[in-house]
């Protein structure tokens, strides 16, 4: 599970660069709700790894959600709004996050045992 903790810890770290480092911000012009998704992630990222890191089972399902609608917002802006041909950095992140997300969805009922309930007491 460290390996989820370490992925969700790199996107907190590329979000927050993306935001504060105007030379890192992607080259497309996004619509405004893919831009706050976007930035948002800068909030679910860190959480999610928090709450693996905890072993939560809220940390399954939120990292499950975070992946999934990660892969489909970059999917939508490098394949609808980026007009380049052919493999582009976007596409090759975009392969990734897609790859993480399957990955993470197919393993989380087999993780689910080994993480606590809310209602369990430590």
């Amino acid at each position: 599970m460290s390996v989820a903790v370490l992925v969700f810890a790199y996107g907190t770290v590329v979000h927050l660069l993306q935001l504060l480092v105007p030379e890192l911000r992607p080259q497309l012009t996004l619509p405004g709700g893919l831009t706050f998704y976007f930035g948002s992630l800068t909030l679910w990222d860190p959480l999610a790894a928090l709450l693996l890191a905890a072993r939560r089972r809220s940390g399954l399902a939120l990292g499950c959600v975070v992946l999934a609608t990660d892969a489909t917002a970059n999917w939508y802006a490098n394949y609808v709004l980026d007009p380049a041909a052919g493999v582009t950095p976007g596409r090759i992140g975009q392969a990734v996050i897609t790859a993480l997300a399957i990955t993470f969805v197919a393993l989380t009922a087999w993780l689910a045992p080994w993480f606590v309930r809310p209602d369990e007491r430590r």
